[in-house]
């Protein structure tokens, strides 16, 4: 693909990482600071052109004519909103994905639907941030849960501790543990490295093991890897933009939650807004030690910081877990920032450029892959792609697991057959219309399994 990147700001320096790796795409940046621009082109394969990225002149100097597909990631909702109009109106570019956080927009989809503005798919990091938090309170002691075929399947990172029951044990034992819950390991991290699973592998703790189960059956292979923790009551989340408000929201109705928010002005218009009904707001630092004891830190189940400021969230995650938090999270941008906390105080960092990245890269890659994310500093990837055609035009479709040629690292892991949930086996044979879900332990291999699921 010749895909156009708008913006070089965190998301879409990713962005432009990850596509400008894989050899099947052309990639060129278009921001308006040249000094990023440059440090770009230094690092990688890749075009840029420096510009406003809804000009024009500057949309037709970075070949928008030509592209298959541009993805406008600026820090303006109207400057993407208009890119993608003028890509489709002079241009006609045929794909465009634009990044828009306002839900004045959002909450109107006629704007995208109707043809008033020419966007094909939106994308929203906070929304995603939002779910992605959710899920991780929902299932206290996971590390990441990411969902596949609507929500039917999820793929489960724990770090496996004293206490759980498999600590310990080979693989093959797990199913006499739990004889009535199907599920897979798909991947295991021992020191940095990645292991494919086998029956007669021992999980030792410390090990981050990636597993995969029906939604139902999560929290029984959880306590296999570790000692299962209390459900999560209280939450204090800091931070009064846009992820913090979408949060308390979402969180409310069942949890205790408190928001701390800095700034006066900005505390003031979240304690009246209409989109929290239930949520504590407080006006306050969430980096002063004072603060926190007096607003009872000790007590909280999670301590998640969400502000726009890497460092002021990595401070407060910290200072919060050293005072009594049961557990910290922290929002972090810069990727170093990110490798620097992962085995540290903090519990969990969370990365919005690569959440954003996952789905980004399912509206990339080739045959129907719906749903992509990216794992371990984009060193892997788990995807769910549909199996589509007969037998005479697909590599997989009529063929048992055993007989699909993977390359090494690649794993098919679960089947969703309309309702049906099915754990992968070597004689499993894939069917028309099958939701397939696959982990690749090195994401170079992602050319070869794509080409799996086009059809002939």
């Amino acid at each position: 693909m010749n895909i156009l990147i708008l913006g070089a700001g965190q998301v879409g320096e990713t962005a432009a990482e990850s596509l400008a790796g894989e050899e099947a795409h052309q990639v060129t940046i278009v921001d308006q600071d040249e000094v990023v621009l440059k440090k770009l082109q230094e690092r990688l394969d890749a075009r840029t052109v420096v510009g406003n990225a809804s000009h024009p002149e500057v949309l037709e100097r970075a070949g928008a004519k030509d592209a298959d597909m541009i993805i406008a990631l600026t820090n303006s909702d109207e400057i993407n909103m208009t890119a993608c109009q003028v890509a489709h109106t002079l241009f006609e570019t045929p794909r465009r994905i634009a990044r828009i956080r306002a839900t004045e927009y959002t909450n109107h989809q006629a704007l995208f639907k109707n043809g008033v503005f020419s966007v094909d798919f939106i994308i929203s990091p906070e929304e995603l941030v939002t779910e992605y938090i959710e899920e991780l309170i929902h299932f206290p002691g996971a590390l990441q849960v990411l969902e596949f075929a609507e929500g039917k399947v999820r793929l489960v990172a724990v770090r496996a501790h004293e206490g759980g029951a498999l600590i310990g044990h080979p693989l093959k034992e797990l199913s006499q543990h739990i004889p009535n819950v199907e599920c897979r390991v798909v991947a295991i991290y021992r020191g940095g490295e990645g292991i494919i699973p086998e029956g007669d592998t021992v999980v030792e703790e410390g090990d981050e093991v990636f597993f995969i189960a029906a939604r139902k059956d999560i929290r029984a292979v959880l306590s296999e890897m570790r000692k299962l923790d209390e459900p999560i009551r209280s939450v204090v989340i800091a931070g009064g933009g846009n992820i913090g408000v979408r949060l308390a929201q979402a969180l409310e109705d069942s949890n205790d939650v408190k928001l701390i928010e800095r700034r006066s002005e900005r505390a003031k218009a979240v304690s009246e807004s209409e989109k929290i009904n239930k949520t504590m707001v407080l006006k306050g630092d969430a980096t002063d030690e004072t603060f926190l004891l007096e607003e009872n830190i000790d007590s909280a189940d999670v301590f998640v910081s969400v502000t726009n400021a890497d460092e002021a969230n990595i401070l407060s995650a910290m200072l919060a877990k050293r005072l009594g938090a049961h557990k910290a999270m922290a929002v972090i941008n810069k990727p170093a920032y990110t490798e620097l906390v992962a085995a540290g105080t903090i519990d969990v960092a969370i990365s919005p450029p690569q959440i954003t990245l996952g789905t980004l890269l399912a509206h990339v890659r080739r045959g129907d892959v719906v749903k992509v994310h990216s794992l371990r500093q984009r060193a892997a990837e788990a995807i769910e792609a549909i199996a589509h055609g007969n037998a005479s035009e697909s590599r997989v479709i009529g063929k048992a697991i055993e007989d699909i040629r993977l390359p090494l690292g690649a794993t098919i892991s679960a089947i969703v057959r309309g309702d049906d949930v099915m754990m992968a086996h070597h004689d499993t044979v894939i069917e028309s219309d099958d939701h397939v879900i696959l982990f690749i332990l090195d994401r170079r291999q992602i050319d070869e399994v794509e080409r799996l699921f086009e059809v002939g």
